[in-house]
């Protein structure tokens, strides 16, 4: 069969019948092209790139009220990634800012047609994405859950369904599928000329053949462009070049990293079938089989993303626009063997053209979205993954909002481009990225996975010791993290492959570590940590950073304030802790993916003052983590100086020498709830000192731990993490904080005027806990993150973190219970009462637990329950 197949293939890519794609688009796209006219000396905004995001983002921002906007194209407008775009628009996504994207373009698109004029061939078809294996099932299932709590409409469906719904899949290897019956497609050229046609109208001017070479910068912020037909002075720049994004973010004055790589994307395209397939035919997504396919003039349009993918245009920057690129029939076999396994009926269906077009790729998986960390005026959207046309509509009015009101109207943060630093920006570990990249689209992705590409970037100093020792390593902004600690005859491949939605193979080895910090002593290499040093010749560091922060940090020195740098909003910007090392100098720690972010912030909000240093001082200090109870005889036995908390209180630091070492910064808190210290050496001091704990530790029963007991400590404990719990929309108010918040000082600080408000209106969502009730842990799905929470049978949030708790031995949640008025949609109080009074449940891939909810911490719960057990026990021994 495949051979009768592969014959017609090799004489259709013989004859002289072959053509080039969408040449039925050609007309179209010439009547739309506007004339050479001259360009305007100078504009708001110039936009690059006239494809589908650069026309998006034209279009919102001219919906917006910003009509003095430029688009620029080096060819014609839709003739790039956009113009070979399959058209597929699909909401089925994981991520919860990627789905709104997608949902608010097939909206979108289901209206240009009737606001332009132009059609944009969009039909409602439906989509099914296919399960052959029980976990990718559970997959679906998690985003099933996740949609309908959106509104979106869903069901998970049995093979036979699948069969009812489309006659020619073959369904024998099936355990089932997800529906999704608002899915669509669309002509992709024919939306970006929709769109570019309704910007126009609204005042924005279009000049196609108009290349950029060169962003004008003075002083960080964006000036002009440089053109081949001359400059433009402006405000603002969009780089949505799509592929050539990366080589012109070097091409500006002060270079901007897009870290990004194309490879080639194969799809072919049929002759129609016998009996023509409807237009509405739903579209197959088979993520198992690596192949998507939708119906295409009577015929079929079918592609995929294969597991050994092919890099291009490593050395730069390529042709204008986007022609066809080689043909490639040995590398497309897997995936036509795919197909013809899922619609055995195309054996003899001929084949009109194997289309290979570049598609840009990301080092995470999630398109860049956002402003330049080092231009600003410079905003950036580009790397779509090859979803481009269903991110494309939500994609540009984010990234408009973000222009015009200074923030978006969702949480981006996944999607930032400051969540990148310069180290993902080198050509070889993009070419190496991409290439695991592009397969992982379709494979499953279990929780707690790491890339395997583009490893041992940036490693502590104790990366060595620590890997000899069974350290099993993740990776955050590029640097190694050790999750747990193998211990001596485990079988380290077998727990290296563990991949599941049921309890992981390394839970008794995170149990151990847990145990261990409450009994005994552990060390976490934390180097990862973001510090900063910000310091002045007077009083204005201070000063500059009661207005930055939200906590009073006119302490006296040696003082640890964890605080909150917020927005306008009084939404956290960062969480961190911040030490007093003098009266003119502080020390500040933060999350690591916050490295790029936080410092934006700061020098964006700090004045031009020569007196006034901010350094990044991350490379400089190694930070271990000594949890546990026998920490303080570690530490004191190191650095003869008592440790006790009369000596040495809570939240309290001092430089110490600890063995040999001088300077070392010893401070009492663990980031977790539980007693022990932090320690920041000096990187040369690091393998002295991790020595010396370990060798006076071993006394006490010292062991090396990671960032997995870490996890389950600060949950079982109530602690929010930003990035996981706190985003730019959560503020002190909502997340139980507000004690560390200097509202009665009478000091002015950024969000003050927002938390002042919502201290008086009280909030509309609350951060909570939740302990599953009937959940067995043997045998039951586990909660890991974005599973939504049932009130009174009613959704009311989703969870941001989930731990095993090997206190209380269930699961905890932690997350956000919001009360909105169901018919207005407004946000009513959520009040402790609100809270306790609720019956709750946590929706795991269609399975509710009941769950019951705390607004404190756990160690009010782990007194009672230990009163209980001695009651208990005293109890038993009195029979």
């Amino acid at each position: 069969m495949f051979l009768r197949l592969l014959s017609d293939v090799r004489w259709w890519t013989a004859s002289s019948r072959w053509r080039n794609m969408a040449s039925s688009r050609s007309s179209a796209t010439s009547a739309a092209e506007p004339r050479l006219i001259s360009l305007p000396a100078q504009a708001q905004v110039v936009v690059c790139g006239g494809g589908i995001m650069g026309t998006s983002v034209a279009y919102h921002l001219a919906k917006l009220g910003w009509k003095d906007v430029v688009l620029l194209e080096q060819g014609r407008l839709a003739a790039g990634t956009t113009r070979f775009c399959a058209g597929i628009v699909s909401t089925a996504r994981h991520v919860s800012i990627e789905l709104k994207m997608a949902d608010y373009s097939n909206k979108l698109y289901q209206e240009l047609e009737q606001e332009t004029g132009i059609k944009t061939g969009y039909m409602k078809t439906s989509s099914i994405s296919l399960a052959q294996t029980q976990d990718r099932l559970i997959s679906l299932k998690r985003i099933a859950s996740t949609h309908k709590v959106m509104g979106i409409p869903c069901e998970i469906i049995t093979p036979k369904q699948v069969a009812q719904l489309h006659p020619l899949i073959n369904i024998h290897d099936l355990v089932g599928a997800l529906y999704m019956p608002e899915d669509a497609v669309v002509s992709s050229a024919d939306v970006s000329l929709a769109l570019a046609n309704a910007a126009s109208r609204n005042g924005v001017q279009i000049h196609d053949r108009t290349s950029v070479s060169h962003i004008l910068v003075q002083k960080g912020h964006v000036t002009g462009v440089e053109t081949d037909r001359g400059q433009i002075q402006c405000e603002y720049f969009v780089n949505c070049a799509g592929q050539w994004a990366y080589e012109l973010g070097l091409s500006s004055e002060e270079p901007v990293s897009i870290p990004l790589h194309a490879c080639e994307h194969f799809y072919l395209l049929t002759h129609p079938l016998k009996k023509p397939l409807e237009s509405n035919t739903p579209t197959i997504v088979d993520l198992d089989g690596r192949i998507y396919i939708r119906s295409w003039q009577g015929g079929i349009l079918s592609g995929g993303f294969e597991k050994n993918p092919k890099p291009i245009f490593t050395e730069g920057r390529n042709q204008l626009e986007i022609q066809n690129l080689h043909e490639d029939w040995d590398h497309f076999e897997p995936l036509l063997s795919a197909l013809l396994r899922r619609m055995p009926g195309l054996e003899t269906l001929e084949i009109m053209q194997l289309v290979n077009c570049p598609e840009s790729f990301t080092p995470d998986m999630r398109c860049i979205m956002g402003e330049s960390p080092t231009v600003q005026g410079y905003f950036v959207l580009a790397g779509m993954n090859s979803a481009g046309i269903s991110y494309g509509g939500g994609a540009g009015k984010y990234l408009a909002e973000w222009m015009v009101n200074g923030y978006p109207s969702e949480n981006v943060w996944p999607l930032d481009l400051k969540r990148f630093g310069a180290l993902q920006s080198s050509r070889t570990f993009l070419r190496h990225r991409v290439m695991e990249v592009m397969p992982l689209i379709c494979d499953l992705k279990v929780p707690r996975w790491d890339f395997q590409t583009g490893r041992q970037l940036r490693t502590s100093p104790l990366y060595d010791r620590l890997d000899a020792q069974g350290a099993r390593w993740m990776e955050k902004h590029g640097f190694e993290r050790p999750k747990y600690f193998v211990p001596p005859g485990k079988d380290l491949l077998a727990l290296d492959q563990s991949k599941t939605f049921y309890k992981p193979d390394w839970f008794d080895i995170v149990g151990s570590e847990v145990k261990c910090c409450k009994e005994a002593v552990c060390v976490i290499d934390m180097s990862s940590f973001t510090k900063f040093e910000i310091s002045s010749t007077g009083g204005q560091a201070l000063e500059v950073l009661q207005y930055l922060f939200s906590n009073d940090l006119d302490v006296p020195v040696g003082h640890i304030v964890h605080t909150g740098m917020l927005n306008e909003k009084g939404g956290y910007e960062n969480d961190c802790s911040i030490v007093r090392l003098n009266k003119r100098s502080f020390f500040m720690i933060s999350p690591t993916d916050q490295q790029v972010h936080c410092w934006t912030w700061l020098k964006k909000h700090m004045p031009s003052d020569s007196n006034l240093l901010l350094e990044d001082v991350t490379w400089k200090y190694t930070a271990l983590n000594l949890i546990g109870p026998r920490a303080v005889d570690v530490l004191s036995e190191l650095s003869y100086v008592p440790m006790t908390p009369e000596h040495f209180p809570s939240l309290f630091c001092k430089e110490m020498s600890v063995g040999y070492a001088n300077g070392i910064r010893v401070m009492s808190m663990t980031h977790t709830g539980e007693p022990g210290f932090m320690l920041y050496i000096p990187i040369e001091y690091a393998l002295h000192v991790y020595n010396e704990v370990m060798s006076v530790g071993q006394k006490y029963g010292i062991r090396n731990a990671g960032y997995y007991a870490l996890r389950s400590l600060r949950i079982e404990k109530f602690f929010a993490f930003w990035g996981q719990d706190l985003d730019a929309f959560t503020t002190p108010m909502e997340c139980g904080r507000e004690f560390r918040v200097k509202l009665e000082k009478g000091t002015d600080f950024i969000g003050r005027d927002a938390l002042m408000q919502q201290k008086q209106n009280g909030v509309y969502k609350r951060f909570t806990m939740f302990i599953l009730e009937d959940h067995d842990t043997d045998l039951d799905l586990w909660p890991w993150w974005g599973e939504p929470i049932y009130r009174n049978g009613c959704c009311v949030g989703k969870t941001t973190s989930s731990a095993y708790s090997y206190t209380l031995e269930r699961h905890v949640c932690l997350g956000f219970v919001q009360n909105f008025d169901e018919k207005t949609g407004e946000g009513l109080g959520v009040t402790p009462d609100f809270i306790n009074r609720g019956e709750y449940e946590i929706d795991i891939a269609g399975q509710r637990f009941q769950a019951k909810a705390k607004l404190y911490p756990f160690s009010s719960l782990f007194t009672q329950r230990r009163r209980k057990d001695e009651m208990e026990l005293s109890s038993y021994q009195g029979k």
